[in-house]
Protein backbone atom coordinates (compact mmCIF):
# COMPACT_ATOMS: atom_id res chain seq x y z
CA UNK A 1 0.00 0.00 0.00
CA UNK A 2 1.03 3.82 -0.85
CA UNK A 3 0.43 4.44 3.02
CA UNK A 4 2.09 2.25 5.33
CA UNK A 5 0.33 3.57 8.66
CA UNK A 6 -2.46 5.46 9.66
CA UNK A 7 -0.08 7.91 10.78
CA UNK A 8 1.51 7.97 7.49
CA UNK A 9 -1.73 8.58 6.43
CA UNK A 10 -2.72 11.24 7.97
CA UNK A 11 0.95 13.12 7.66
CA UNK A 12 0.65 12.51 3.93
CA UNK A 13 0.49 16.09 1.69
CA UNK A 14 -1.25 14.69 -0.75
CA UNK A 15 -3.90 12.35 -0.44
CA UNK A 16 -4.62 9.79 -2.89
CA UNK A 17 -7.63 6.78 -2.58
CA UNK A 18 -9.80 4.84 -5.00
CA UNK A 19 -13.35 3.69 -3.07
CA UNK A 20 -14.78 0.47 -4.42
CA UNK A 21 -18.02 -2.25 -3.65
CA UNK A 22 -21.14 -2.43 -4.28
CA UNK A 23 -23.71 0.21 -5.69
CA UNK A 24 -25.68 2.70 -3.19
CA UNK A 25 -23.16 1.98 -0.28
CA UNK A 26 -21.41 5.30 0.13
CA UNK A 27 -18.66 5.69 -2.76
CA UNK A 28 -20.62 8.89 -3.91
CA UNK A 29 -21.39 10.06 -0.97
CA UNK A 30 -17.84 9.92 0.30
CA UNK A 31 -16.41 11.35 -3.53
CA UNK A 32 -19.01 14.41 -2.66
CA UNK A 33 -18.45 15.37 0.83
CA UNK A 34 -14.62 15.38 0.37
CA UNK A 35 -15.10 17.25 -2.87
CA UNK A 36 -17.12 19.97 -0.89
CA UNK A 37 -14.37 20.51 1.30
CA UNK A 38 -11.97 22.23 -1.52
CA UNK A 39 -9.38 20.02 -1.14
CA UNK A 40 -10.15 17.20 -2.96
CA UNK A 41 -10.61 16.00 -6.96
CA UNK A 42 -13.02 14.16 -7.50
CA UNK A 43 -12.41 11.33 -10.15
CA UNK A 44 -15.69 9.50 -11.08
CA UNK A 45 -14.94 6.40 -13.52
CA UNK A 46 -18.93 6.19 -14.61
CA UNK A 47 -19.00 9.92 -15.92
CA UNK A 48 -16.02 9.08 -17.56
CA UNK A 49 -17.38 6.30 -19.30
CA UNK A 50 -20.29 8.21 -20.37
CA UNK A 51 -18.73 11.37 -21.46
CA UNK A 52 -15.33 10.53 -23.00
CA UNK A 53 -15.59 6.84 -24.07
CA UNK A 54 -19.25 6.09 -24.41
CA UNK A 55 -20.56 9.35 -25.22
CA UNK A 56 -21.10 9.28 -28.86
CA UNK A 57 -22.32 5.87 -28.66
CA UNK A 58 -24.99 7.16 -26.10
CA UNK A 59 -25.70 10.37 -28.84
CA UNK A 60 -26.20 8.05 -31.63
CA UNK A 61 -28.40 6.00 -29.98
CA UNK A 62 -30.74 9.23 -29.08
CA UNK A 63 -30.43 10.06 -32.91
CA UNK A 64 -31.44 6.69 -33.66
CA UNK A 65 -34.89 6.76 -32.05
CA UNK A 66 -35.31 10.74 -32.71
CA UNK A 67 -34.87 9.48 -37.05
CA UNK A 68 -37.81 7.46 -36.28
CA UNK A 69 -39.74 10.80 -35.75
CA UNK A 70 -40.80 12.44 -39.00
CA UNK A 71 -40.71 15.84 -37.65
CA UNK A 72 -37.05 15.55 -35.52
CA UNK A 73 -35.62 13.50 -38.60
CA UNK A 74 -36.56 16.65 -40.59
CA UNK A 75 -34.87 18.80 -38.18
CA UNK A 76 -31.69 16.12 -37.53
CA UNK A 77 -31.28 16.19 -41.09
CA UNK A 78 -30.96 20.10 -41.40
CA UNK A 79 -29.05 20.03 -38.51
CA UNK A 80 -31.25 22.09 -36.75
CA UNK A 81 -31.14 20.72 -33.82
CA UNK A 82 -28.40 19.03 -31.19
CA UNK A 83 -29.27 16.05 -29.72
CA UNK A 84 -26.40 15.29 -26.45
CA UNK A 85 -26.30 13.61 -23.61
CA UNK A 86 -26.41 15.42 -20.47
CA UNK A 87 -24.86 12.71 -17.83
CA UNK A 88 -23.46 14.15 -14.40
CA UNK A 89 -22.12 12.70 -11.41
CA UNK A 90 -25.42 12.28 -9.98
CA UNK A 91 -27.23 10.96 -13.47
CA UNK A 92 -25.92 8.48 -14.95
CA UNK A 93 -28.93 7.41 -16.77
CA UNK A 94 -28.07 8.08 -20.06
CA UNK A 95 -25.58 5.43 -19.65
CA UNK A 96 -27.49 2.84 -18.18
CA UNK A 97 -30.25 4.35 -20.61
CA UNK A 98 -27.78 2.93 -23.26
CA UNK A 99 -26.45 -0.65 -22.44
CA UNK A 100 -30.51 -1.35 -21.94
CA UNK A 101 -31.68 -5.05 -20.70
CA UNK A 102 -31.94 -8.22 -22.70
CA UNK A 103 -35.15 -9.89 -23.69
CA UNK A 104 -38.52 -8.71 -25.61
CA UNK A 105 -38.12 -5.83 -27.66
CA UNK A 106 -42.30 -4.85 -27.28
CA UNK A 107 -41.56 -4.20 -23.62
CA UNK A 108 -38.35 -2.10 -24.33
CA UNK A 109 -35.48 -4.60 -24.07
CA UNK A 110 -32.77 -5.56 -26.75
CA UNK A 111 -32.25 -8.75 -28.36
CA UNK A 112 -29.01 -10.72 -26.72
CA UNK A 113 -26.38 -9.88 -29.33
CA UNK A 114 -26.86 -5.99 -29.61
CA UNK A 115 -27.11 -6.05 -25.86
CA UNK A 116 -23.75 -8.24 -25.41
CA UNK A 117 -21.89 -6.17 -27.85
CA UNK A 118 -23.23 -2.80 -25.39
CA UNK A 119 -21.89 -4.67 -22.87
CA UNK A 120 -18.24 -5.15 -24.38
CA UNK A 121 -18.42 -1.63 -25.38
CA UNK A 122 -19.03 -1.05 -21.39
CA UNK A 123 -15.91 -3.07 -20.61
CA UNK A 124 -13.41 -1.26 -23.04
CA UNK A 125 -14.62 1.77 -21.84
CA UNK A 126 -14.21 0.55 -18.01
CA UNK A 127 -10.64 -0.52 -18.74
CA UNK A 128 -9.39 2.84 -20.20
CA UNK A 129 -11.28 4.78 -17.44
CA UNK A 130 -10.07 3.40 -14.90
CA UNK A 131 -6.24 3.53 -16.52
CA UNK A 132 -6.82 7.15 -16.71
CA UNK A 133 -6.72 7.31 -13.10
CA UNK A 134 -3.08 8.22 -13.02
CA UNK A 135 -3.61 11.19 -15.66
CA UNK A 136 -6.19 12.71 -13.68
CA UNK A 137 -4.02 12.33 -10.39
CA UNK A 138 -1.52 14.65 -12.26
CA UNK A 139 -3.70 17.00 -14.15
CA UNK A 140 -5.89 17.51 -10.78
CA UNK A 141 -2.31 18.81 -8.89
CA UNK A 142 -1.03 20.59 -12.49
CA UNK A 143 -4.12 22.35 -13.34
CA UNK A 144 -6.20 22.75 -10.70
CA UNK A 145 -3.94 22.36 -7.86
CA UNK A 146 -5.71 19.75 -5.40
CA UNK A 147 -3.61 18.49 -2.48
CA UNK A 148 -5.69 15.25 -2.49
CA UNK A 149 -7.73 12.62 -4.88
CA UNK A 150 -10.74 10.52 -4.81
CA UNK A 151 -11.23 7.98 -7.54
CA UNK A 152 -15.29 6.96 -7.44
CA UNK A 153 -15.30 3.25 -9.28
CA UNK A 154 -17.62 1.86 -10.64
CA UNK A 155 -19.69 -0.84 -9.23
CA UNK A 156 -18.32 -3.29 -11.78
CA UNK A 157 -14.70 -2.63 -11.73
CA UNK A 158 -14.31 -6.18 -10.45
CA UNK A 159 -15.54 -7.66 -12.92
CA UNK A 160 -12.99 -5.99 -15.51
CA UNK A 161 -9.78 -7.15 -13.65
CA UNK A 162 -8.33 -10.32 -12.35
CA UNK A 163 -8.32 -9.76 -8.69
CA UNK A 164 -6.26 -12.96 -7.83
CA UNK A 165 -3.33 -11.89 -10.68
CA UNK A 166 -0.88 -9.93 -8.90
CA UNK A 167 0.25 -8.38 -12.69
CA UNK A 168 -3.56 -7.74 -13.32
CA UNK A 169 -2.74 -4.37 -15.24
CA UNK A 170 -5.62 -2.53 -14.56
CA UNK A 171 -5.16 -3.12 -10.47
CA UNK A 172 -1.77 -2.93 -10.43
CA UNK A 173 -1.35 0.38 -11.53
CA UNK A 174 -4.43 1.55 -9.13
CA UNK A 175 -2.16 -0.13 -6.36
CA UNK A 176 1.05 2.31 -7.30
CA UNK A 177 -1.09 5.11 -7.75
CA UNK A 178 -3.53 5.18 -4.81
CA UNK A 179 -5.12 3.52 -1.69
CA UNK A 180 -7.88 1.09 -2.79
CA UNK A 181 -10.69 1.07 -0.15
CA UNK A 182 -13.53 -1.85 -0.23
CA UNK A 183 -17.08 -0.28 1.42
CA UNK A 184 -17.87 -3.56 2.49
CA UNK A 185 -22.00 -4.18 2.65
CA UNK A 186 -23.58 -6.63 5.41
CA UNK A 187 -26.17 -9.39 4.35
CA UNK A 188 -28.79 -6.65 5.16
CA UNK A 189 -27.01 -4.01 3.37
CA UNK A 190 -26.90 -6.83 0.91
CA UNK A 191 -30.98 -7.02 1.33
CA UNK A 192 -32.13 -3.53 1.22
CA UNK A 193 -30.08 -3.47 -2.05
CA UNK A 194 -31.77 -5.67 -3.67
CA UNK A 195 -35.24 -4.24 -2.42
CA UNK A 196 -34.48 -1.16 -4.08
CA UNK A 197 -33.30 -2.63 -7.28
CA UNK A 198 -36.43 -4.92 -7.63
CA UNK A 199 -38.48 -1.79 -7.20
CA UNK A 200 -36.68 -0.23 -9.79
CA UNK A 201 -34.44 -2.00 -11.99
CA UNK A 202 -31.71 -0.33 -13.51
CA UNK A 203 -29.33 -1.47 -17.06
CA UNK A 204 -25.97 -2.69 -15.09
CA UNK A 205 -22.44 -4.21 -16.34
CA UNK A 206 -21.89 -7.90 -16.04
CA UNK A 207 -18.36 -10.28 -16.43
CA UNK A 208 -19.02 -11.55 -19.97
CA UNK A 209 -18.79 -15.66 -18.63
CA UNK A 210 -21.46 -14.59 -15.50
CA UNK A 211 -23.92 -13.47 -17.89
CA UNK A 212 -23.77 -15.87 -21.14
CA UNK A 213 -24.70 -18.52 -18.14
CA UNK A 214 -27.18 -16.28 -16.35
CA UNK A 215 -29.11 -15.90 -19.63
CA UNK A 216 -28.67 -20.04 -20.48
CA UNK A 217 -30.12 -20.93 -17.26
CA UNK A 218 -33.06 -17.98 -17.39
CA UNK A 219 -34.39 -18.45 -21.15
CA UNK A 220 -34.19 -22.24 -20.41
CA UNK A 221 -37.05 -22.27 -17.89
CA UNK A 222 -38.86 -19.45 -19.14
CA UNK A 223 -40.60 -20.16 -22.16
CA UNK A 224 -41.43 -17.31 -24.92
CA UNK A 225 -40.39 -14.03 -25.10
CA UNK A 226 -37.96 -12.54 -22.37
CA UNK A 227 -39.29 -9.76 -19.84
CA UNK A 228 -36.39 -7.29 -19.70
CA UNK A 229 -37.05 -5.69 -16.41
CA UNK A 230 -37.72 -9.97 -14.36
CA UNK A 231 -34.56 -11.13 -16.56
CA UNK A 232 -32.27 -8.40 -14.61
CA UNK A 233 -34.31 -8.54 -11.67
CA UNK A 234 -33.51 -12.19 -11.30
CA UNK A 235 -29.87 -12.09 -12.02
CA UNK A 236 -29.00 -8.79 -9.21
CA UNK A 237 -29.16 -10.83 -6.63
CA UNK A 238 -26.55 -13.51 -8.20
CA UNK A 239 -24.25 -10.88 -9.62
CA UNK A 240 -23.71 -9.24 -5.90
CA UNK A 241 -23.00 -12.74 -4.66
CA UNK A 242 -20.71 -13.47 -7.64
CA UNK A 243 -18.81 -9.97 -6.55
CA UNK A 244 -18.49 -10.15 -3.57
CA UNK A 245 -15.22 -12.60 -3.26
CA UNK A 246 -13.91 -10.31 -6.43
CA UNK A 247 -14.16 -7.29 -4.09
CA UNK A 248 -12.74 -8.69 -0.99
CA UNK A 249 -9.69 -10.36 -3.15
CA UNK A 250 -9.36 -6.64 -4.48
CA UNK A 251 -9.37 -5.68 -0.63
CA UNK A 252 -6.15 -7.92 -0.28
CA UNK A 253 -3.72 -5.10 -1.72
CA UNK A 254 -5.51 -2.05 0.15
CA UNK A 255 -7.98 -1.41 3.38
CA UNK A 256 -11.63 -2.34 4.22
CA UNK A 257 -14.15 -0.05 5.56
CA UNK A 258 -17.36 -1.26 6.94
CA UNK A 259 -20.62 0.58 5.53
CA UNK A 260 -21.93 0.58 9.12
CA UNK A 261 -18.52 3.23 9.73
CA UNK A 262 -19.34 4.81 6.72
CA UNK A 263 -22.71 5.85 7.40
CA UNK A 264 -21.37 7.57 10.59
CA UNK A 265 -18.88 9.55 8.59
CA UNK A 266 -20.27 13.61 8.60
CA UNK A 267 -16.99 15.35 7.76
CA UNK A 268 -13.33 15.39 6.15
CA UNK A 269 -11.64 14.71 9.30
CA UNK A 270 -14.02 11.58 10.11
CA UNK A 271 -13.19 10.30 6.98
CA UNK A 272 -9.45 10.38 7.02
CA UNK A 273 -9.63 9.28 10.55
CA UNK A 274 -11.21 6.10 9.89
CA UNK A 275 -8.72 5.17 7.35
CA UNK A 276 -5.85 5.91 9.55
CA UNK A 277 -7.88 3.02 11.37
CA UNK A 278 -8.61 0.58 9.21
CA UNK A 279 -4.64 1.32 7.91
CA UNK A 280 -3.17 0.14 11.13
CA UNK A 281 -6.34 -2.13 11.75
CA UNK A 282 -5.03 -4.19 8.79
CA UNK A 283 -1.33 -4.17 9.92
CA UNK A 284 -2.31 -5.85 13.08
Amino acid sequence: MIYNTGAEWQAAAHKRIALFGMSGLGKTYLSAMMRDTGNWFHYSVDYRIGTRYMGELIADNFKRHAMQVPLLRDLLMSDSVYIASNITFENLAPLSTYLGKPGDPDRGGLPFDEYMKRQNQHRTAEIAAMLDTGHFIERAQDIYRYDHFICDTSGSVCEVIDPDDPQDPVLSALQDQVLLIWIKGSDAHTEELVRRFDRAPKPMYYQPEFLQDAWQEYTGSHAGAIDPDAFIRWTYARALAHRQPRYAAMARRGITLLAEEVAQVRSAEDFSALVAKAIDRKED
